[in-house]
């Protein structure tokens, strides 16, 4: 970022400032688990082929909980939206997808879990009658869904975890500015220190289904 602001300083100066100023954060380590078989993660190649939708969860300084909706393209992992109430069902879902699919355009596919909200009959029939395809992942398997759980980590992180709300307006706002740090600043190691924005000027394609298993290099085309 700081490069990217025009300065240019030596990594090992700005990389001890950084642990001076107590902004490292220790990750806790993983503990070990059994192997599990896993469900190969697809990468699109280009924006609006496959959205991925997951809720969190947090509360006010009053102690009431809320729920966030977020929404992001797997291609370069750009936050969508992010939708904050009280309460978020299956029809509160569909209507925000379709204020996004008005200025976004539609996915051809949604990858989400086994929630109430996406395995009901309405969500169901809301993807068939926009001719979108649903990808479930497995039951208590995440990992299938992890280009969001990442997404979810970094706001819990920086949002959630970092502020006390005592409303959602305050919730939006620093969420809005929030996303637009997040798409248009903020490089992102995966995209090879791009922005979503940038990653996606840079590397976006032809807009046709196709379908990239990162775990073996096959080709599926639907």
């Amino acid at each position: 970022m700081i490069r990217k602001q025009g300065y240019v300083c030596n990594h090992k100066r700005v990389y001890r400032v950084y642990k001076q100023m107590g902004l490292n954060i220790r990750r806790k380590r993983k503990r070990r688990v059994p192997e599990r078989v896993k469900e190969p993660l697809t990468l699109p190649i280009n924006t609006n082929i496959m959205w991925s939708i997951d809720f969190m969860q947090d509360s006010f300084l009053h102690g009431k909980n809320f729920r966030t909706l977020n929404i992001i393209d797997d291609f370069n992992r750009e936050c969508l939206w992010i939708t904050a109430d009280v309460s978020i069902a299956s029809q509160r879902v569909t209507r925000e997808l379709d204020k996004l699919i008005d200025y976004r355009g539609k996915p051809e596919w949604i990858r989400v879990d086994n929630g109430p909200e996406f395995t009901s009959i309405h969500f169901q029939d809301w993807c068939e009658q926009k001719d979108i395809k649903i990808r479930y992942i497995q039951p208590g398997k995440p990992v299938q869904n992890s280009f969001i759980e990442r997404f979810n980590r970094s706001y819990r992180e920086e949002i959630l975890n970092a502020y006390l709300f005592s409303s959602l307006e305050q919730v939006n706002i620093l969420t809005e500015e929030w996303i637009e740090h997040y798409n248009n600043k903020r490089p992102h190691e995966a995209l090879g220190d791009l922005t979503p924005i940038e990653f996606s000027a840079k590397y976006g394609k032809a807009s046709f289904s196709i379908f990239e298993n990162i775990n073996n290099n096959e080709i599926c085309i639907n």
